[in-house]
């Protein structure tokens, strides 16, 4: 067994709620078809170019019972309503609750746990069937924090809950599993920034499951800000279920770790659900970022619209899937994928792969991807009205990435938003 497999195993053994609100059976059987399979390897085609044999070497210690020690002044910028995790243990200190919406509620899965009320946990019991959803089958087992945010049916509010998730430097490497839940009844609308952080310098693994369920008619705006440190591990899962007249959107910045890979699955199940989804992969260093989209049209008139950029530079390598599944009966559907990417360094490396299958008629659907490098005549242009060259790059750098913000409506978010991009451009034109 690898060294990783070990460890899952022995922190299985170690897991306090291994058995609550009547998992165990459940649990036992995800980790033994975990184990049973293993980790993916390159001939598996959803994990073709992330390969993870360093990773398979690798074990992590028990997380420390002691609260590390972080900065407090990164949740300066981060205002109320907020939940905060420290190396995925809940942080009561460092939460701020007291402006919550009405009709909202938030809670931290382990304060479930200890409840045991097996209907509010029954979220936990999915299974994961195929040999390459390794970690979702360890998160199943393991799984033992997160967040369960539900809101009530036409409940709305336009000020953002904030859920945060910190990694700070330890005596040893940890790894930490945690699930989340986000559902919004009939009518209601949130908005939503989940940020994940570092500390400091470290080499953790984070492994997030997130399940969100929309009922009918209801809208969630969700931003998702990774900028981990460079030498963490982050394998973060989505998925994401849409009731009639649904409406998600989304924009996910990968801006840091060592390794990133996030699988986004939307399933646009009810009739006039909608679907906008963009983002931002910002390769800098030796990091490796990959993203799959899995959209999944099953009622009619459905619609997606996915915007993705992707920046390459230094010896980083950013992966891209976009993969739209257009079902039999889904007619009037509208699909349209565009994956732009600019490659800023000769060792720098992206792959993207559109994927569009259509099983109806009656669909306008499109998706393209490309791969280059800045407007020589952009830049031309730029440099003859007098701007040095790197002003000139990262002008048309940001402006590529920029783009993706559009997704919110939300002026003050965009502003957020774009900050932090922006500060991540920074990094990478300083290097």
């Amino acid at each position: 067994m690898s060294a990783l497999l070990d460890h899952f195993t022995r922190a299985f053994e170690a897991l306090p709620v291994r058995d609550a609100a009547g998992l165990g059976e459940t649990r036992r059987a995800a980790l033994d078809a975990a184990l049973r399979d293993g980790l993916p390897h390159a001939r598996s085609e959803a994990w073709k170019y992330t390969p993870l044999r360093a990773l398979d070497r690798r074990s992590f210690a028990p997380v420390d019972a002691a609260a590390p020690v972080f900065d407090a002044e990164m949740l300066a910028a981060i205002p109320a309503p907020r939940i905060v995790f420290i190396n995925g243990r809940f942080d009561a200190h460092a939460s701020d609750l007291a402006a919550l919406p009405a009709g909202v509620s938030l809670q931290h899965l382990s304060q479930m746990l200890r409840d045991g009320d097996a209907r509010e946990a029954n979220f936990l019991a999915r299974r994961f069937d195929r040999p390459e959803e390794i970690f979702a089958r360890v998160n199943a087992a393991l799984a033992d924090e997160g967040v369960v945010l539900r809101a009530q049916a036409d409940v709305r509010s336009t000020q953002a809950i904030h859920l945060v998730f910190i990694g700070a430097p330890t005596s040893g490497d940890h790894a930490w599993h945690l699930r989340h839940l986000i559902e919004l009844a009939a009518g209601a609308e949130l908005h939503l920034v989940e940020h994940q952080l570092a500390g400091a310098a470290h080499a953790h693994l984070a492994n997030a499951l997130t399940h969100v369920h929309l009922g009918q008619g209801a809208r969630l705006s969700h931003a998702r800000v990774q900028n981990e440190a460079s030498g963490a591990t982050v394998i973060a899962r989505t998925d994401a279920v849409l009731a009639r007249y649904a409406q998600y959107r989304r924009l996910d910045l990968e801006l840091g770790a060592g390794l990133s890979r996030h699988e986004l699955n939307v399933t646009l199940q009810g009739e006039s659900a909608r679907l906008h989804a963009n983002g931002v992969l910002l390769a800098d260093g030796r990091r490796h970022l990959d993203t799959r989209l899995g959209i999944d049209h099953v009622g009619r008139d459905s619609a997606c619209e996915l915007t993705w950029r992707g920046l390459g530079a230094g010896r980083a390598r950013a992966v891209f899937h976009g993969g739209i599944l257009i079902r039999e009966g889904a007619d009037g559907v509208a699909a349209m994928l565009s994956n732009k990417n600019l490659l800023l360094s000769e060792n720098a490396e992206i792959d993207t792969q559109p994927v569009l299958v259509i099983h109806a008629d009656e669909v306008q659907a499109a998706h393209g991807a490309t791969v280059g490098q800045l407007d020589p005549l952009a830049m031309f242009y730029l440099r003859s009205r007098g701007l040095p060259a790197e002003d000139a790059r990262s002008l048309l750098t940001a402006a590529f990435c920029r783009e993706t913000l559009a997704v919110f409506e939300d002026a003050a978010l965009r502003e957020t938003l774009t900050m932090q991009l922006d500060a991540a451009l920074a990094r990478l034109e300083a290097v």
